[in-house]
């Protein structure tokens, strides 16, 4: 029997708890300190038998550690019981201060419950403190936020009795000290795979890092990390080989600059209008030696970490050759094959270009002006010498009669091509429809008489005075060698801007802006003149002549009817010229 009045009884009984809860901080894993828990009880609190039940992420209890019988252990240790059962269990019977202890006489009703158990048989007590086999001592333990983390459950005490006041208060104290030692276990356990879990990680984006490397140093195309947003937004941090070796600089003199500082002057807003977010843009990058090659850029926004900074990368694609073979379409599209001149179509669309559909004064044929000479008005109707009023926009504003218009034209009736708008014609461009024509600069023809100093497009209409003998004579190749010829001079004698065309055939066009009557005649004079001395051909000098025909554009006019016109003046001029004159080959 315990007799709990001996000092000396309470002092071993307290040696024996302080080396038990210090076994419990030895523990090195959760698996560990439970079966520590459970020996400890056996080993230095006086109980045969002994388990902790402990609580699973579900609320439910596991049999997590037993110890005291080998067969008991095998049978319910990993069995578990529903939080339900648990809780009934934990509000029958005694209350001993944080202990629970369930008597024979009421545990009976718990023989069929789901939580797992063990009894040895044995005889009746004897006395009223003595030990049953069917009594119950539990030990629950709480976390230090007060939820339940497990419960002691302990059987047959060595003495035989139900333990007294001493061994209750040590049974709870090392429950306490157990709470305590399983939470930190715990602890130490989510702490170790929180570390290997982080290990794993960091090994992985090693491994990932390691890969975006040699991904970013090896690939065939050239690639550049950025900066983006802030003072040097834009400003390159990194290159690989293959940018390097394109723009021919090494990469840390890229780190100076941003692509900005690269780009070609004309592709800059192409840059700027990319966008940083799967932007993509063709332009040209400044390479070492001051040239510029033709690049794909497409840029993509990773971030260094969650909420790390963010920076651009960039892949840039030599798209030289490719650029190279498009420019050569769209010039065999737009050039003759022979003489790399601007062929028909390409000389119609620069026509087109400076002209609009800006209704103006009706242009009078040769025959009306003559007519309106002999009568005393002039060949927009009005009466001859009568100036006109000057509009807002610097036109002239005829009077006509018959309801016409503000320049010149019948508001109701077909026009010459048969339709109700004057300016209807086959290719004319497209008039704007919101209004007035404020963003154009209209063409105006200078008078053709009289040098008023105006300035307008000249259109040089030349054709070739006897090609065809030459052709006849010597062959084709012989002509085509004096077409080109015929093509460089043409070149060689206009301005930088001006466009030297040809037509087909022995027909060539010029197109000259900013000049008045006077120097159109000049032009025309100083081109024939560059064209009439001998032309060597495998050996033999040939020798042709030119016709020109000037007209002028205007606004209001179509690229056909301003062709049409010097194409009419040239004839004109090549008819009031001896035959004579015009043979020079």
């Amino acid at each position: 029997m315990e007799t709990e009045s001996e000092p000396y009884v309470r002092l071993a009984t307290l040696r024996q708890l302080h080396r038990v809860v210090a076994d419990l901080n030895t523990a090195r894993s959760l698996a560990d300190t439970l079966q520590t828990v459970v020996d400890g009880i056996v080993v230095g609190l006086g109980y045969e038998l002994a388990c902790v039940n402990l609580v699973r992420p579900d609320g439910d209890l596991v049999v997590a550690a037993f110890a005291g019988d080998p067969a008991a252990e095998a049978l319910i240790t990993g069995r578990v019981g529903s939080r339900a059962s648990w809780e009934r269990r934990l509000t029958m019977g005694e209350c001993w201060d944080g202990l629970r202890f369930i008597p024979h006489t009421e545990g009976w009703v718990l023989l069929e419950d789901d939580v797992p158990q063990w009894h040895t048989d044995g005889p009746d007590p004897r006395f009223e403190d003595e030990w049953h086999p069917e009594d119950r001592l539990y030990a629950p333990m709480y976390a230090s936020g007060g939820e339940l983390l497990g419960v002691i459950s302990v059987d047959r005490p060595r003495n035989g009795r139900r333990p007294g006041a001493w061994g209750r208060e040590a049974l709870q104290m090392y429950a306490f000290q157990a709470a305590i030692a399983i939470s930190n276990a715990r602890l130490r356990a989510n702490m170790q795979r929180a570390l290997v879990r982080l290990e794993r990680e960091q090994q992985a984006l090693r491994a990932s890092e390691e890969s975006f490397r040699q991904a970013f140093e090896y690939a065939p195309s050239g690639m550049a990390i950025a900066e983006m947003g802030g003072d040097q937004h834009g400003r390159l941090l990194r290159t690989n080989d293959a940018l390097c070796r394109l723009l021919g600089r090494p990469a840390s003199v890229l780190r100076r600059y941003s692509f900005s500082d690269l780009v070609h002057p004309e592709d800059i807003g192409t840059l700027l209008r990319t966008s940083a977010e799967g932007g993509r843009a063709e332009l040209r990058l400044g390479r070492r030696d001051g040239t510029y090659v033709w690049v794909s850029l497409r840029n993509s926004v990773v971030a260094d970490a969650a909420d790390g900074p963010r920076f651009l990368l960039t892949h840039v694609e030599d798209i030289e050759e490719r650029k190279r073979h498009e420019l050569q379409l769209a010039h065999r599209a737009s050039h003759d094959s022979l003489t790399g001149l601007p062929n028909s179509a390409e000389l119609r669309a620069r026509l087109g270009a400076r002209l609009c559909r800006r209704p103006q004064s009706a242009r009078a044929s040769a025959i009306e002006a003559l007519d309106a000479a002999f009568e005393g008005r002039d060949a927009h109707g009005g009466q001859a010498g009568q100036a006109g009023r000057v509009g807002p926009d610097g036109y002239e504003v005829r009077a006509e009669a018959g309801g016409a218009g503000e320049h010149g034209f019948q508001s109701d009736g077909p026009d010459r091509y048969g339709g109700s708008d004057p300016f209807d014609f086959p290719g004319a461009p497209t008039a704007p429809t919101d209004g007035p024509y404020d963003h154009h600069v209209h063409t105006v023809a200078p008078a053709t008489d009289v040098d008023d100093g105006t300035k307008g497009l000249a259109v040089l209409f030349c054709d070739l005075d006897g090609f065809k003998s030459i052709n006849d004579r010597f062959g084709h190749h012989t002509g085509d060698a004096v077409l080109i010829e015929v093509a460089r001079r043409l070149t060689t004698g206009v301005r930088d801007g001006d466009t030297v065309a040809r037509l087909g055939g022995d027909e060539f066009v010029v197109l000259a802006d900013g000049l008045g009557a006077a120097d159109a005649a000049d032009l025309a004079v100083r081109l024939r003149n560059a064209i009439i001395p001998p032309i060597r051909v495998d050996g033999r000098a040939v020798r042709v002549g030119a016709s020109f025909g000037i007209g002028w554009a205007s606004c209001g006019m179509s690229a056909d009817e301003v062709l049409r016109s010097a194409d009419q003046r040239m004839y004109i001029e090549k008819r009031s010229r001896s035959k004579a004159h015009r043979r020079a080959g």
